[in-house]
């Protein structure tokens, strides 16, 4: 099916474009092959951009780098090339039938830049040589496809919450980015640039930052809901929840240290959108019949007027990968323009795509959307190598 031209005309080629690089952290992951593969589809007009919030008309004027100049790479530690990789997704009904085959080459092209990650069982490099390495490899990338500026994104599976000094790898990719002079996203729960020892390292560094972990289904609605039932005054006794999925984030989350990791950013939403704590938790269940898709179910218990008690039940039912492909490359686009602009610091105007943001922001998402939408009118009346005056001012 062909695409409609887009508000913005983003997704249409313009050969005048500087190029911007997409280095994806967990590269031949189901999301990072969404990404890739869904944007191929979108450029080449066999997809409308269904789920780009950058494409709505709202964006049109903030000069966003068209999804036809984004280049691909990215680090991994598995070996799937990612033209297999789409076929499987494809045979799990993520990716729509035909697709891998029609786009091949450009999931060709992004597997010619996937570097090895780490660190690997038996890797006794220390995290700086690690670190140094990585940033070599975004360097190269950056250089060797002659982009303007690259972007790096974690779309890798959830980690345990760090303990101690040591960096785990998520950490290390963050430095990496840095290093290398790359704006950098943690779409993930993992610890990225929160680890305490990176800490004087982002606050110096003189690049937009933005994360963490990806607002994709139960969080997204908990926003909703939530400041519903605070804006109607009526009170939550109990909002518990539980999640089934499968792939490689079910398997991940299986860790009760790194369903922890995940369950903080959910508990955040609710406390701040309810103003209070409620009993109740998330319960997070690997099914691995289920591969990529996930079902997510919620029971609140609230009091209504003269204590009437009642209940309401959600079912959320999606495809991981389906759901946060687009987000990532909203995030890609938004945050390129930020460097572009000379923005610095954490983009709390992000908040909208997370469930854990950076920066202090609101949690409901009528409240992000309309930060958003304030953020993406500050990027249009910006010349280019201005940042922003104002809340979004970053120098």
């Amino acid at each position: 099916m062909s695409a409609s031209p887009s508000p913005s005309s983003s997704v249409s080629s313009s050969s005048s474009a500087s190029r911007t690089g997409v280095w994806l952290i967990g590269a031949r992951g189901s999301v990072a092959t969404t990404v890739v593969a869904g944007c191929a589809a979108m450029t080449a007009g066999l997809h409308p951009a269904t789920g780009l919030v950058t494409e709505t008309p709202h964006f049109a004027a903030a000069s966003l780098p068209p999804l036809s100049s984004l280049v691909f790479g990215g680090h991994d530690t598995v070996d799937c090339p990612l033209p297999k990789r789409a076929e499987a997704l494809a045979a799990g009904g993520v990716l729509p039938p035909g697709l891998p085959a029609a786009v091949h080459a450009d999931l060709a092209t992004a597997e010619g830049e996937i570097r090895p990650g780490g660190p690997l069982p038996g890797d006794t490099r220390p995290a700086e040589e690690l670190i140094t390495a990585f940033a070599a490899d975004i360097r190269d990338f950056v250089r060797r496809s002659g982009v303007a500026r690259a972007v790096v994104v974690n779309v890798a599976s959830t980690e345990p919450l760090a303990t101690g000094r040591t960096l785990p790898p998520s950490s290390l990719y963050a430095a990496a980015a840095l290093r290398a002079g790359c704006p950098y996203v943690n779409f993930t729960p993992s610890t990225g640039l929160h680890h305490p020892s990176l800490a004087a390292e982002a606050a110096s560094c003189g690049l937009p930052y933005a994360g963490r972990d990806g607002k994709t289904g139960q969080t997204l609605l908990r926003s909703v809901l939530g400041p519903m039932f605070a804006q109607r005054a009526l009170t939550v006794r109990a909002w518990s929840g539980t999640n089934l999925l499968g792939g490689g984030d079910g398997a991940a989350l299986a860790d009760p240290a790194a369903a922890a990791a995940k369950n903080a950013g959910k508990e955040r939403v609710l406390a701040d959108t309810l103003g209070t704590t409620v009993e109740g938790e998330v319960h997070i269940d690997d099914v691995p019949a289920l591969g990529d898709f996930k079902t997510a179910w919620d029971h609140i218990a609230f009091d209504g007027f003269l204590g009437t008690r009642m209940i309401l039940q959600t079912i959320w039912q999606g495809c991981d990968s389906a759901l946060a492909a687009p987000l990532v490359l909203d995030l890609a686009r938004l945050v390129a323009r930020s460097h572009e602009l000379g923005l610095t610091g954490p983009l709390r105007e992000l908040g909208f795509y997370f469930k854990d943001p950076v920066g202090d922001g609101p949690s409901a998402l009528g409240d992000q959307y309309a930060e958003l939408l304030g953020f993406a009118d500050r990027l249009a009346a910006r010349p280019t190598g201005h940042a922003p005056s104002g809340p979004g001012d970053r120098r």
